[in-house]
């Protein structure tokens, strides 16, 4: 058997979200909502059109905006002690991914007290079978989620990531009773994204369409959405960076096609370019965007390979196919090809060109990580990233040897088969 698991509603239109809001008052009869958010966007007035229609709506709200870019599980404690005495009916996750992940885990806290996250964060190979039967959501609040970027599809996923201050341990969640139960895509809580943001949240996007084409647990379903994702984001990307507020409808195309990338890799689940990337992230503090674009020449080149070193277990994945895989993106997008491993190099022809139009620089070295510290701290680094959850359901199962060899040609610019 297999699924597809998407929020119960999804809103999508710019200009969208007060209608949407209007459902928790005429459909869900909620009378008390908690705002999650960052600092930045409370301060520059982006919880105003929520609270502005909660009040018209008569939903008491109260606001938490002490989010990190990097939540931890002393944040998340704090927003649930307020939500323990606030007592809200329903939940409003605004921002990025952070915003989304702090309020997912602030949610489980509020509902689950008892929750053990060393539990909850438990490895698995299929999240059908897991061992650890995640506590029931939604029972004291509905969860609504808003991005205000076009790329984390955290407004659609099962995933929340929390960092222990104290160990600096980073709890990854992933859980289909994390799913927000509504997901509101509004392009009017996107259009002043600065380039940075556009270009780090536009190429995440990107990575999150080829993993889940890529992963042994890719359907027909997720394929369809991953695909018409990847060909609006390689057409409306480079006008949002260029345009940004200038260009609703770039804005509008990369709000959507970053949802649909959310759904594609919420059911397909991702790969070793985003074990790689969070690494890179967590050891130098490289956006996660900029960390995947770094490291998908090479994810794409190795998983490419048809005789792979060790292979994923996955019942329904019998044979190495990537390749193919690849080649069938190339001819979605139109990039042509003679044969496959012709298409698979007009592919990563043209995934350099869409970053070289964004912004984005060629090599780690070239974001000024220091060579020694790199080459010194890399065995760590690759054993980690072998050891990171979205590993498992890469078509190629990696060695530890062979992650460390793609650090390195990413490093310095190498395109080398591993």
């Amino acid at each position: 058997m297999l699924w597809f698991r998407t929020p119960q509603k999804v809103y999508m239109k710019k200009g969208s979200l007060p209608v949407a809001l209007e459902e928790l008052k005429n459909y869900y009869n909620k009378k008390k909502a908690f705002i999650v958010t960052d600092t930045f966007l409370f301060e520059n007035g982006f919880t105003k059109p929520i609270t502005e229609k909660l009040d018209e709506l008569g939903i008491i709200h109260q606001t938490f905006s002490n989010v990190a870019p990097d939540p931890t599980l002393a944040c998340a404690k704090e927003g649930a002690t307020q939500m323990n005495e606030f007592k809200p009916d329903v939940i409003i996750a605004l921002g990025g991914g952070s915003a989304m992940d702090a309020a997912k885990i602030m949610w489980v806290l509020y509902e689950h007290p008892e929750a053990d996250f060393l539990d909850m964060a438990m490895r698995f190979c299929d999240i059908r079978k897991r061992i650890y039967e995640f506590p029931k959501m939604g029972e004291k609040a509905y969860f609504v989620a808003i991005p205000t970027s076009a790329g984390t599809g955290s407004e659609v996923t099962p995933f929340a990531v929390i960092t222990d201050e104290q160990t600096g341990v980073k709890y990854p969640l992933a859980d289909y009773e994390l799913l927000p139960n509504m997901a509101i895509v509004d392009a009017d809580m996107h259009m002043s994204a600065p380039k940075g943001l556009t270009s780090a949240s536009g190429i995440d996007a990107v990575s999150h369409n080829l993993e889940a084409i890529a992963s042994i647990m890719a359907t027909d379903y997720t394929d369809g959405i991953a695909l018409q994702s990847l060909k609006m984001i390689f057409e409306y990307l480079p006008k949002a960076y260029d345009n940004g507020p200038n260009d609703p409808e770039a804005r509008e195309k990369m709000a959507n096609a970053a949802t649909m990338a959310g759904m594609a890799f919420a059911n397909a689940f991702l790969g070793v370019c985003h074990s790689m990337a969070h690494k890179l992230g967590a050891f130098y503090h490289i956006p996660h965007g900029v960390a995947n674009a770094l490291m998908l020449d090479e994810v794409l080149l190795f998983n490419a390979s048809e005789v792979p070193t060790k292979m994923g277990t996955f019942s329904q994945y019998d044979h190495p196919h990537t390749l193919a895989r690849y080649a069938m993106v190339a001819d979605y997008l139109g990039l042509g090809g003679k044969d496959d491993e012709a298409k698979l190099k007009n592919l990563i022809k043209a995934i350099d060109e869409l970053k070289e139009k964004i912004g984005i620089k060629k090599t780690i070295a070239d974001y000024g990580i220091d060579e020694k510290e790199f080459l010194e701290r890399l065995d760590e680094m690759a054993e980690q990233a072998f050891d990171d959850q979205c590993t498992g359901a890469n078509p190629r199962y990696p060695l530890s040897s062979e992650i460390k060899q793609m650090y390195l040609n990413a490093y310095y610019g190498k395109h080398e088969e591993v």
